[in-house]
């Protein structure tokens, strides 16, 4: 079977006619349409190259064969239900428990991300008998219903009626930007006294805390890396309240963060969540994920007396799928790469930041790292335009990378774990050079005194300085022709 049924405008005709309109696309003036991928590559339909460097989905690589071989086999002898007994769901349960701490002990398997967190909160509700949800800023947790609820990066758009009064909102830990910055003497306790303090408000008002849910590392929310000890004493306070610690693990677990299997660990073995939550790299793009608890949370759901089930959710070709993942991440020591790739990397990155005005903070762990662009180091001014113009101008040169945060001023790398040292160069080679050419337009230059990036930060940004409104301008200059720098849309 051809791998392009229809010519590229007929497909972007037919997802118009047929596909919801708030499904949006990459590079929407101009999408790339992508017929194959394997490793760290994606292929257009002309056979052109992409080096995928967002895709923290295909996490052992695209199209990995051991992958597709697994899948393919266990589709021919069967796929059913977890209602009867198969050797797949018992095996994978047992491999991925025992990356864990011996008390996460218990699994749930399901489809996706959102239905893992979905059911992580039912199993906090039930367990703890308490309705209240406390969330981070800038968090994503999924698109169902529920999610949003807990997810500030979509609700921020409502008015507060709209919101759901049994949530509240946390600073996100950030040290960078956030309330308490890496000057602070102790961010970490300062950060958890403010969930402290979100406790004993809801308390005033009659309220109960169910669960703190977090990311482990923050990704939709600006790659954000909590300070060390922030898990430990929030899960103390929460613990405190009746409530449980979820550790949401859907986009940074599995080995990205390269000293350890799972994110949350960054933070000392003496941590340990009540709920972990897994998807994404799960199954390499097979539609996967698990709820992994203690046996106690577990027990409360099932006196609920509602039976669980799902349809799908550890069916055999899922969970022969789920091994080969395991066994290709041991097999391959991607893990390990992504420590000596993800540290390469950042060592590179760090040099641009000292080489670019425009590059504030560098940050990350393993191939989960972060660039944030800044107009001003002390000011901390969203460099968000010029993001989107690094992100746009590294697609034209077949290079994929992405921007997120509250102010979309963050390039993203989270890519598959194959993800290489010479892959590396490339990209910070390409992006060196567009920042030089972005810094000559804008008349930037380093300034002269030192360690200008945190002291004396202002911790409050003007709204017309988030640079949400040059976002629209700098895109539709290129959409009409524009080169490499629409300079007037750049302008403070």
């Amino acid at each position: 079977m051809s791998a392009e049924i229809f010519t590229k405008r007929k497909t972007i005709e037919l997802r118009k006619k047929h596909i919801g309109p708030s499904c949006k696309i990459f590079f929407s003036h101009d999408p790339i349409k992508i017929v194959r991928a394997r490793g760290q590559y994606m292929y257009d339909e002309k056979g052109q190259r992409y080096l995928d460097c967002i895709n923290n989905v295909a996490h052992v690589g695209h199209s990995h064969p051991d992958v597709v071989r697994a899948g393919a086999q266990q589709m021919e002898l069967l796929n059913t239900n977890s209602r009867f007994l198969h050797d797949n769901l018992v095996l994978y349960a047992q491999r991925l428990q025992a990356t864990l701490p011996d008390k996460l002990s218990v699994c749930y398997f399901v489809n996706s991300g959102s239905e893992a967190n979905d059911l992580a909160l039912r199993l906090a509700w039930q367990y703890t008998g308490h309705k209240d949800v406390i969330t981070l800023n800038n968090a994503y947790h999924g698109h169902v219903s529920s999610l949003i609820d807990i997810s500030p990066y979509k609700f921020h758009q409502l008015s507060d009626a709209e919101q759901n009064q049994f949530v509240h909102v946390a600073p996100s830990p950030d040290v960078y930007r956030g309330k308490y910055r890496a000057d602070h003497p102790d961010p970490a306790t300062a950060y958890a006294d403010d969930v402290k303090d979100i406790i004993n408000k809801a308390h005033e008002k009659g309220g109960k805390i169910a669960a703190f849910i977090a990311e482990s590392l923050q990704s939709c929310g600006g790659q954000v890396i909590p300070p060390s000890g922030y898990f430990q004493k929030v899960a103390e306070h929460v613990r405190q309240a009746g409530g449980v610690f979820i550790a949401d693990e859907v986009q940074v677990g599995f080995g990205r963060v390269g000293t350890h299997f799972w994110a949350f660990q960054l933070q000392g073995e003496d941590f340990v969540p009540d709920i972990v939550t897994m998807g994404k790299p799960i199954g390499n793009g097979h539609p996967m994920s698990c709820v992994v608890t203690t046996r106690e949370v577990a027990e409360a759901f099932m006196s609920s007396g509602m039976e669980y089930f799902n349809t799908f959710g550890g069916n055999p070709v899922s969970c022969a799928i789920g091994l080969a993942v395991l066994d290709v991440i041991e097999k391959e020591d991607l893990q390990g790469n992504a420590l000596r790739v993800g540290s390469y990397l950042t060592e590179l990155l760090e040099k641009q930041r000292e080489k670019h005005p425009l590059v504030g903070d560098i940050r990350g762990c393993g191939l989960f790292v972060g660039v944030e662009l800044v107009k001003d180091r002390v000011k901390l001014t969203p460099a968000t335009a010029e993001a989107q113009e690094i992100i746009y101008n590294l697609k034209e040169q077949h290079i994929l990378l992405s921007a997120d945060g509250p102010h979309r001023n963050v390039l993203k790398f989270k890519p598959p774990l194959c993800f290489t040292k010479e892959d590396a160069d490339l990209v910070v080679e390409k992006i060196d050079r567009i920042l030089t050419d972005l810094e000559k337009a804008l008349g930037l230059n380093l300034p002269n005194t030192a360690n200008l990036e945190n002291g004396g930060c202002s911790k409050k940004l003007a709204a017309e300085e988030n640079g949400h409104q040059h976002h629209n301008g700098l895109l539709h200059g290129r959409e009409s022709g524009g080169q490499v720098l629409q300079t007037k849309c750049l302008k403070t």
